[in-house]
């Protein structure tokens, strides 16, 4: 069928964020003009990108939801919750990496599902599945929309149709044990529901990765995610003590006990399974009392592998800061171009580190000053308390940058990994060099930042931000980058992602950090949940 262009108005609740940018559109900003010149000066930017286009302007494919399929899924879900609108397809086409973006900026026809579906109870969801696998139609579970590594994006290889399974009706807080600190989290609770309900009972999750206010619960265990205060509270992984999926070959509830010998812990098959094996519904997680106090310290360091090793020392002496990170020599030369992430004037240079503390008073300030002790001792000079606090206020909105940099006519991503400390400094300069000497054979110098935000008793993490200018075919000149960059990450010892997931983008390289047994694994539990491979194909799975 010829692609078409919007004309059916939504009949479904859309999914939060602008259908072709990051977030909320009244939260986004224009570039300062001091970072236009600096990005013309460095970059050779131009400050003129595509003309954004409207809804109505994009063409998009047609669905090919055959009208039988549309009554059968209509008739177990309700007329009023399936939509094959192309306004309701659109912003469900994919996430919101920087080559999505890109795509949605090109007057080509774009891909989508061929229909929206937004069941309300276990029992749709399984009877959903059952009709998918019998007529051959893929299922893609659907969140927040926040994946940028090609996590949601349609696949309809081999199949008749591919629908969007929207899970935003599971939103319920449905039990919270304060003894035991647990809770049972719909997953379709955006970050900030989920937060919300909890604190009218007085507790907490603590979960708050860059995405917190879009992506949801199930999102967050079905990517392995990790947020901000991983320090303190630790992954999301290593919060959940059970779960319940709906997969094609039944429902699996899983997690009777905080730690259990009962075999290998089947929760681990789910967490990070990026909807491929089940569709999650409901996690357990462990939740604490909000907390009474809280403590800010910034601090400066001379350079990034002395700031590495002063992180190193605080986790491994496990003083207790609930929020540790550190950013580059070039991450924060950027921030102090952009004084109001970072506040005040007394950063001048080198690598700046934040430190945030939760608890009592008292255990407040007994890690406060442990870790002021060992941060001294490894060479940091405090900058008091405002920059920490102004990163605090601002962490959410670094992603509307990229939305205007990209307008500007700049390429701009970011790519994690993480490694141990011994091999911190080499994987950090390798998949620096691979950047930088990919994009300028593309025809473009570049400013690749890192910082360290996860860390480990072993070893952490890295997330690189890049800019360089488009050039040329944007979406072939970042892939390319892409690729190199990832051959870089597996050739220097680190792994393929850290908390972005596998996705369609991280795919090729499963195999080399996993190995020929681990895929058969994978293979086989595909096989034993999804038979005929309706969930979420095309990703993960090499």
């Amino acid at each position: 069928m010829a692609p078409e262009t919007q004309s059916n108005p939504a009949a479904l609740p859309l999914p939060p964020m602008k259908w072709d940018a990051w977030g909320d559109p009244a939260r986004a900003k224009p570039l300062p003009d001091d970072v236009k010149g600096l990005l013309a000066a460095a970059l050779g930017v131009s400050g003129e990108g595509a003309d954004e286009l409207t809804l109505d302007q994009t063409a998009l494919r047609s669905s090919e939801l055959a009208e039988d399929d549309r009554r059968a899924l209509s008739a177990i879900v309700g007329e009023s919750w399936l939509s094959t609108a192309d306004a309701d397809r659109l912003p469900r086409s994919g996430g919101k990496s920087t080559l999505d973006l890109l795509r949605r900026k090109s007057r080509e026809p774009q891909d989508a599902p061929d229909a929206v579906v937004l069941p309300g109870s276990e029992e749709e969801i399984a009877a959903v599945l059952a009709l998918c696998t019998e007529r051959r139609i893929a299922v893609v579970p659907f969140g927040g929309g926040t994946s940028v590594v090609g996590g949601v994006d349609p696949d309809r290889s081999g199949f008749t149709a591919v629908i969007s399974l929207d899970l935003r009706r599971f939103d319920r807080l449905h039990e919270l044990d304060e003894v035991s600190g647990e809770a049972v989290l719909g997953a379709g609770l955006t970050g900030p529901q989920a937060e919300e309900l909890l604190a009218t009972r007085g507790f907490e999750l603590g979960h708050y990765p860059q995405s917190f206010r879009y992506a949801t619960i199930g999102g967050f265990a079905a990517t392995r995610s990790s947020g901000q205060d991983s320090a303190g509270h630790g992954r999301f992984d290593e919060m959940v003590r059970g779960l319940r999926a709906i997969t094609p070959a039944g429902t699996v509830d899983l997690g009777r006990a905080p730690a259990s010998a009962a075999g290998p812990d089947l929760r681990e098959l789910f967490l990070g399974s990026e909807g491929a094996f089940g569709v999650i519904t409901a996690v357990r997680l462990r939740v604490h009392p909000l907390p009474a106090a809280k403590a800010h310290e910034a601090w400066s360091f001379p350079d990034f592998a002395t700031g590495a090793a002063a992180l190193r020392a605080v986790e491994q002496q496990g003083t207790g800061p609930t929020v540790i990170r550190l950013s580059d020599e070039s991450e924060t030369f950027v921030n102090l171009a952009m004084t109001d992430k970072i506040g005040g004037s007394q950063v001048t240079g080198g690598c700046l580190a934040v430190t945030v503390f939760e608890g009592t008073a008292e255990q407040v300030a007994a890690r406060h000053e442990a870790t002021r002790t060992a941060l001294l001792a490894a060479g940091g000079t405090s900058l008091g308390a405002e920059p920490a606090e102004a990163w605090e206020h601002g962490r959410f909105d670094a992603p509307y940058l990229r939305d205007s940099l990209l307008a500007a006519g700049a390429l701009c991503e970011t790519l994690e990994t993480a490694t141990n400390w011994a091999n911190l400094g080499r994987l950090k300069s390798a998949v620096t060099e691979s950047l930088q000497s990919s994009l300028r054979a593309s025809g473009t110098e570049s400013m690749v930042m890192c910082h360290i935000s996860h860390v480990y008793p072993t070893g952490a993490s890295l997330y690189f931000t890049v800019v360089a200018a488009q050039r040329g075919d944007a979406i072939a000149q970042w892939t390319g980058v892409k690729r190199a960059a990832c051959d870089a990450i597996m050739a220097n010892g680190g792994t393929i992602t850290h908390h972005h997931a596998v996705g369609a983008d991280h795919r090729p390289w499963l195999d080399q950090e996993i190995g020929e047994v681990g895929v058969r694994i994978l293979r086989a539990v595909k096989d034993a949940v999804d038979p005929a491979g309706i969930l979420n194909p095309g990703k993960l799975i090499p």
